[in-house]
């Protein structure tokens, strides 16, 4: 009896430091890189400046505050008014914005499996969308995709709902950081990829896991997963993932949408090791890939 107590509390014990580490590495091992350059060479706005709304209402992983914070500032110092907002969607909220970003939102009470957004705000921004509006919307792998897989379906967009994985295609020696390149023909070359000049021109973009995604017809594939790569479940459970990619854009009626499935591309984080993986890992363009998006969702890129 003894023995079997000691087994039960030992186990009790082994859960209890795995959820420690688990809740430690996600709120406090993933911090945003403070010494990250966010300078802007030739700032894409000097005046009439579009003004940026970072959700911050739906339990989001990524603020302008927290991880996000480089990706505010580099939005900032490209000309952009950036504002974070705590404030469910409404008409009032959205007056005024140029471009919404919604990053790796959550249900109430932090629950996945919930929708983030209530019907009545859903139903507000898919009309405000399609009267002129520009979303980003950013679901990273489970659980983040299932909260956010409702409204994506309003715009066509499917979301997978796993771990994008490439066997063929990552940087470096972890297939859970998938590589998109010119070279490896998994990046678009587009109106996007390509820029306003040949400095904003994108050449290799790396994303860390994320899910997959499949959009309307006429959306455009930003990043091609390979015909090889698959949404990982468990080590014994795959699904393909040829036809998929991590990022979308498409118009919506008068407004400009793109889906990402990856949300760590945006930001320059640091883990408790001291290893950066976003913008300011080198080797990548996200940065620039980063600033594109924005540019063409705010009419920069036409």
């Amino acid at each position: 009896m003894r023995t079997a107590l000691k087994i039960i509390l030992g186990l009790v014990l082994l859960i209890a430091i795995a959820t420690f580490c688990l809740w430690y590495y996600d709120h406090v091992g993933q911090k945003a890189d403070l010494n990250f350059n966010s300078t802007v060479q030739h700032p894409a706005y000097s005046t009439d400046s579009p003004r940026i709304l970072i959700d911050e209402a739906h339990q989001n992983f990524h603020t302008a505050s927290g991880r996000y914070k480089p990706f505010a500032e580099l939005l900032k110092n490209d000309g952009y008014i950036v504002d974070g907002s705590n404030r469910p969607f409404s008409s009032e909220v959205l007056h005024g914005t140029t471009v919404l970003i919604i990053a790796n939102a959550l249900g109430q009470g932090e629950h996945e499996s919930r929708p983030a957004f209530t019907p009545e705000e859903e139903t507000i921004l898919v009309a405000w969308v399609k009267n002129g509006g520009a979303l980003l919307l950013i679901a990273d792998h489970a659980p983040f995709g299932a909260a956010a897989e409702h409204l994506a379906q309003q715009f066509g967009v499917t979301m997978y709902l796993r771990y994008a994985r490439d066997d063929r295609f990552h940087d470096g020696w972890d297939n859970e950081r998938l590589l998109f390149s010119r070279d490896n023909g998994l990046l678009n070359d587009g109106l996007i990829t390509n820029g306003r000049n040949q400095s904003e021109r994108v050449n290799r973009v790396v994303t860390f896991t994320g899910q997959s995604l499949s959009g309307p017809n006429e959306s455009i594939s930003l990043l091609r997963l390979d015909d090889e790569a698959y949404d990982w479940e468990s080590r014994s459970v795959r699904y393909p993932a040829k036809g998929h990619s991590q990022a979308l854009a498409f118009h919506y009626g008068r407004g400009r949408v793109v889906v990402v499935g990856e949300a760590a591309l945006f930001s320059a984080q640091v883990d408790m090791l001291g290893l950066k993986f976003g913008m300011n890992r080198q080797g990548n363009d996200d940065r620039q890939f980063a600033l594109n998006i924005v540019h063409w969702l705010s009419g920069l890129l036409q």
